[in-house]
């Protein structure tokens, strides 16, 4: 196993591989990568999940964006004297 998915313990990576599998479900394919995994998706699969889970966070994204009045906080978090 490849060192990439044994640190594959942060949230959001757990959030992303979550997402991942919803989107393979809606679209379907989730009987398909239980019989192949899906390392042997093809490319045309891949990017279909890809495409889709990248509008679902376009649209998460906005919904957050309406929530908080359409103003976007681009300050860095960590920096709290406003400075970048």
């Amino acid at each position: 196993m490849s060192r990439r998915k044994n640190q594959a313990n942060s949230e959001p990576e757990k959030e992303l591989e979550k997402l991942k599998e919803e989107v393979a479900k809606e679209l379907h394919l989730d009987d398909d990568i239980r019989e192949r995994g899906w390392e042997n998706l093809t490319t045309r699969e891949a990017g279909k999940i890809g495409g889709h889970m990248v509008k679902k966070m376009i649209n998460l994204a906005k919904r957050e964006i309406d929530r908080e009045d359409g103003k976007i906080d681009i300050e860095d978090k960590n920096d709290e004297s406003g400075n970048r």
